[in-house]
């Protein structure tokens, strides 16, 4: 029986070499996003984020971008301020927010689609080490010279090992990327925040600027809302108004 995780890893036969591959990729990732969303969120951060915020609210001619905001933050507070100086309109205003949020992009989902596939390739990797577990046992068993039963255990503990082993990687990658996800949205969600505070600095109507569809918005996160909404069953969306209920509910 195996005695020690060398041991037990051997066992688990050549499946273990990627499976570790991809605990050592997944925990460098989580290492790397949770210090960037540490840095970008961080007391400081949050402390000039808010100031930003306080100078578009009470507008006086060209908001000031706080020394400590971080990115993503720094790069649109900083297109939004530059349009001020030059004196933009409101929709070449809400035109360059949305670009520079698309190229903060990149760097606020930087390896989330990295982390989604070892996600999702680990435990599929853990079952092709449990077939392969089970046809060297039945290779065995099908050996008419075999005197010790006990000899199939290899095939099952290696069936065995790599299913625990890409599940517990696919679980330790888990929760640190739902975690990711919800910072990304939070992040967008404060990124349409400025915006909307910068149109009506801009002198937008604060109606149209809050309550504008998400489907609407040129911003990134509206597109993104509108996407998943696209995707939901026709069941859980609303019912669509047929043109015949339309006209006896304008008669």
């Amino acid at each position: 029986m195996p005695s020690s995780a060398i041991d037990i890893f051997r066992a688990g036969g050549p499946v273990m070499w990627p499976l570790l591959a991809m605990s050592l990729v997944a925990l460098t990732l989580v290492i790397e996003r949770g210090l960037y969303w540490l840095r970008a969120e961080g007391r400081s951060a949050r402390r000039a984020l808010s100031e930003f915020s306080a100078s578009l609210a009470s507008f006086d001619g060209s908001p000031r971008v706080p020394a400590g905001l971080t990115p993503p933050y720094h790069g649109v507070a900083g297109t939004l301020a530059h349009a001020f100086e030059r004196g933009r309109r409101t929709s070449e205003l809400e035109a360059l927010a949305a670009q520079a949020i698309e190229a903060e992009r990149p760097r606020i989902e930087r390896f989330n689609a990295t982390l989604s596939t070892i996600i999702t390739a680990a435990p599929m990797l853990g079952i092709l080490g449990t077939v392969t577990g089970i046809i060297a046992s039945f290779k065995v068993l099908s050996d008419t010279t075999l005197r010790d039963p006990t000899a199939v255990a290899g095939g099952i503990a290696e069936a065995l090992i790599t299913t625990a082993f890409g599940l517990i990687v696919a679980l330790l990658a888990l929760f640190p990327y739902m975690a990711f996800r919800a910072r990304v949205e939070r992040c967008y969600s404060r990124l349409e925040t400025l915006v909307d505070l910068a149109l009506v600095a801009a002198g937008a109507d604060p109606a149209d600027a809050v309550r504008a569809a998400p489907g609407e918005r040129d911003g990134v996160a509206g597109r993104t809302m509108a996407a998943d909404a696209s995707r939901l069953p026709r069941a859980t969306r609303l019912p669509e108004e047929s043109p015949s209920t339309a006209g006896q509910g304008g008669g």
